[in-house]
């Protein structure tokens, strides 16, 4: 059993000594010799078999053994510590070729960054400075993925500019410009008087739609489509109500703006447009668009404080009537002439003042007055309704005539206390903070009617006032006719959603708002 274990031994020692000498050989190591005469690894170590010869590999006679020197191996036969010595020097040029390949690696990474980033010479020439040898190593195919990546750069660019092609398309139809809305809200009102008699709730629905063309750089022109109740001009909100019943959709702009090329200073504007002048809801409800036509000439002027100034003119027609006297049954028109003087002043980095002062003249008013208290030729929708009054708070005159058989009265006539004059002056301050999101602004509005209670000597005595005119009581005492003043201290700017809130109390002030239909000057003040 011994002598089988141990020939076993002797058999397994030799086919590992064949496979060393077939990897020394391919590995081509080293050894001592001429080229005609055998070869001897360096500083050969004693047998491991202690007394057996060995053959050499250039020669076909057996060595007698020596018992006085130690027998020497032959080339093909290294011992076991030479070949770990032997495979551990090629883990070691291993793991230096694959750090060299790192380097590379990270090098091509980073000229590929750099080309892609634009500056590709200067930064070659600087990644080739650091090393020139690496750089030298780079694979071709480095190119090649540099190529790769500015074309899906590229592709993606492509991209996006279609997306945005085929959005601005989307948003045109021929020259004109869409956008539009569809808005729900529900709209809880209470903390009204004690009776609770506005408490309520609604939800209500907007819809807008909006289309815009520029024909040329001198004219362009507009329209606008809304919801909301016909007889209201201030709110586009429409309540969903009286039994799931069809809601109307109507113009709220349609327009048309020429600045000429030959005075660009000017611009007209006419139809039914936003506003072209400067103006709080102390005197015009915010959602109102005014009809008629406005005129501007803006300036730009050099100067270290003041940097703007405009004219603003307009005129605007508010309902035609028609003259009931025997020999002149002619039509009038009730309209508003107004102006605004406008200034823009620059106070160092941070702060800018703008003033306004305006002054709104309305011609026969009082068919106004006729059309809230009583449907008329002049009224919404043909004569068919009256006029919201949105809590009007003027003092009017008004004339009935009783019917002999049934009582029922009936109003003739109805005409304001005042006349109107509005003498409008404005100002806001805007301070811009540290912090870009937390503007500061401050608004003044002061108004006064120049012609307060003038109409009283024009009403007849058989009329029977709302409420006393009074020249001297402003709004805060709920009489129309004199001055008010209101301030506004926002701490922050929401200039793209202006309120209709028309059944609330106004911003900065806790009554309920002065009549804002079609009245607006004449009952605001």
């Amino acid at each position: 059993m011994k002598r089988f274990s141990k020939a076993r031994l002797l058999t397994n020692r030799r086919i590992w000594k064949l496979v060393v000498a077939v990897l020394l050989a391919a590995l081509s190591v080293p050894a001592q010799g001429g080229d005609d005469s055998p070869r001897r690894l360096t500083g050969s170590q004693p047998s491991a078999t202690g007394g057996m010869t060995a053959i050499a590999s250039g020669s076909a006679q057996p060595v007698a053994p020596n018992a006085g020197t130690p027998p020497v191996r032959s080339a093909s036969e290294p011992s076991f510590e030479q070949v770990m010595e032997l495979l551990q020097a090629q883990g070691r040029e291993l793991e230096a070729l694959r750090a060299a390949l790192r380097e590379q690696q990270e090098l091509t990474a980073r000229l590929e960054a750099k080309l892609n980033s634009g500056g590709a010479q200067a930064d070659v020439e600087e990644a080739g400075a650091e090393s020139l040898a690496t750089a030298q190593t780079i694979p071709p195919s480095s190119a090649a993925q540099g190529d790769l990546a500015q074309k899906v750069a590229k592709l993606g660019a492509d991209l996006a500019n279609s997306q945005k092609d085929l959005e601005g398309r989307l948003k045109t139809l021929g020259p004109f410009v869409l956008s539009g809305e569809v808005r729900l809200r529900a709209e809880p009102t209470f903390g009204g008087p004690r009776d609770q008699s506005q408490d309520r709730f609604r939800e209500r629905i907007r819809l807008r739609f909006n289309a815009e063309a520029r024909l040329n750089d001198q004219l362009k022109g507009g329209f606008s489509f809304a919801s909301g109740d016909l007889n209201n001009s201030i709110s586009t909100n429409q309540t969903a109500n009286q039994y799931a019943t069809r809601k109307p959709l109507a113009i709220d702009r349609a327009y048309a703006t020429y600045n000429p090329s030959w005075f660009r200073p000017l611009t007209v504007t006419g139809g039914k447009f936003a506003y072209p002048w400067f103006n709080t809801e102390l005197v015009w409800d915010k959602d109102l668009n005014p009809e008629g036509a406005g005129e501007t000439l803006a300036f730009n002027v050099k100067t270290p404080v003041l940097k703007k100034f405009s004219l603003v003119g307009f005129q605007m027609p508010f309902a035609e009537n028609k003259r009931t006297a025997v020999n002149d049954k002619s039509f009038y028109n009730t309209m508003v002439y107004g102006e605004q003087l406008q200034t823009f002043w620059q106070f160092g980095g941070r702060i800018k003042l703008s003033a306004y002062t305006s002054f709104y003249d309305w011609k026969y008013a009082d068919s106004i007055a006729l059309s809230v208290a009583t449907a008329n030729s002049t009224s919404p929708d043909n004569g068919l309704l009256p006029l919201n009054n949105n809590g009007l708070q003027n003092s009017i005159a008004m004339v009935t005539v009783t019917n002999a058989v049934t009582g029922a009265k009936t109003i003739t006539s109805a005409q304001f206390a005042s006349k109107f004059g509005i003498l409008d002056s404005l100002a806001q301050l805007d301070v811009r903070t540290p912090s870009e999101r937390w503007p500061i602004t401050f608004v003044g509005d002061f108004a006064q009617n120049t012609r307060a209670c003038e109409n009283v000597r024009n009403i007849p005595v058989a009329a029977v006032y709302s409420a006393p005119c009074d020249s001297r009581r402003n709004l805060s005492g709920q009489q129309c006719g004199d001055s008010s003043f209101r301030s506004y201290v926002p701490t922050f700017s929401e200039r793209d959603a202006p309120t209709e809130r028309p059944d609330r109390p106004a911003f900065g002030n806790g009554r309920q708002p002065a009549a804002r239909a079609a009245s607006v000057g004449a009952a605001a003040i």
